[in-house]
This record gives structure tokens, C-alpha cells and sequence, in this order.
């Protein structure tokens, strides 16, 4: 996706070999637009699936996934990192390890709102170790529901995620993938844009 590749090396920042910034348009500040069309890529990709469910995580998940959702017309759903006094029963929970943020979170979403008639897409900002992603294969399957595949925003394929999803024989969609970066460097696995 040639407008989130320039949106990366326009906005987005490689602080090291392991991370890159990009709360310029994705995990702080939103870009309207560009969630806009991340969420038509989204559904172009899916479409035809019969997807009745939207799955993600808070909070960097929950901008492409709504405008996925919105573009192929279903709910979208998003695990919590925190307990609610209102989310009771009929709980699922997973524990995910978050790399960014270096601590283990127990994540959970109603079951009241997954069941095993639907037919979930995962969706997600990043890619890395792939920890939240099996955190949400984990929640959709004690469900009973039926993942049809996972969609990525960003996946840092230098790392073990990606790899991994794919060897469960997940079908996983990256919109881009990064092979690698250093600092103030950042370079697409198509190699077709460096910075």
C-alpha cells in the first residue's frame, strides 16, 4: 500500500533495530484518511469471506478496524487490556506480552458479543513477536468462533510474528512489511522505498 509506505517515511520515525514511531497518523494521533483507506484495503482483501465480526485490541487496533468495519458493514469488536465493572459475563480472556510497552497484559472481551456463528478477521496495528495477535486467535477460539484470516496494518517481518501466525496455518495480510530498521533508517521487504 504505495500511501502508507509514504506516510512511514514521511511521518514515521526508526528509533532503533526494534521500533518505529508512528504516532504522527497511527498510535496517537489519527490520520482520518489514511484509516479510511487502510479500511477499504481491509475489505477489498476480505471481502467475499463472509466475515461477521471485526476483532482487535486496545487502542492502536480500534481506528483501522472500525473503518474496515464500516467499509464491509459488520461490528467490530475490541479486546480491553483493563477490567470493566461492566464487562462480567460470559467473560474470555487471553494474556498477551505487549513489546512495546514491556509488560504482560490479560485481555478479554464479552462473550456475549463473539459466538461460535461467527466468522471473525482479526485486525491489528502491528506485527512483531505476534503475542497479541494469538492473544486474539486465543479469545476468538474459546468463542467457538471461526478465524478467517488476520489483517496488519504494519509488520515488522525481521521478527518472529509473522512466521509464526503463518506456520498455524493462519492467512495473515500485511499491508506493508518492514525487513528492517535502525535508526533514522527503515527499509520495505519489496526494498522499493528507503529512508
Amino acid at each position: 500500500m504505495e500511501l502508507l509506505k509514504d506516510k512511514i517515511l514521511n511521518e514515521g520515525k526508526a528509533l532503533n533495530e526494534k521500533v518505529l514511531k508512528v504516532d504522527a497518523f497511527l498510535n496517537h494521533q489519527i490520520d482520518p484518511s489514511l484509516m479510511k483507506d487502510i479500511g477499504k484495503e481491509f475489505a477489498r482483501i476480505f471481502k467475499e469471506k463472509g466475515i461477521t465480526k471485526i476483532l482487535t485490541i486496545e487502542s492502536s487496533g480500534i481506528a483501522p478496524a472500525v473503518m474496515t468495519g464500516l467499509e464491509m458493514n459488520v461490528p467490530v469488536l475490541f479486546a480491553r487490556k483493563r477490567k470493566s465493572l461492566t464487562l462480567t459475563d460470559s467473560l474470555h480472556t487471553a494474556e498477551i506480552h505487549s513489546f512495546t510497552k514491556g509488560k504482560v497484559n490479560n485481555i478479554s472481551i464479552s462473550g456475549d458479543y463473539l459466538t461460535a456463528a461467527d466468522k471473525v478477521l482479526i485486525l491489528d496495528d502491528f506485527l512483531a513477536n505476534g503475542q497479541a495477535a494469538e492473544g486474539l486467535n486465543k479469545l476468538a477460539q474459546s468463542s467457538g468462533a471461526e478465524v478467517i484470516g488476520m489483517g496488519i496494518v504494519i509488520e515488522k517481518a525481521f521478527q518472529p510474528g509473522g512466521d509464526l501466525l503463518r506456520e498455524k496455518g493462519l492467512w495473515v495480510e500485511s499491508l506493508v512489511k518492514i525487513s528492517q530498521l535502525a535508526e533514522g533508517k527503515i527499509v520495505f521487504e519489496d526494498k522499493e522505498a528507503v529512508k
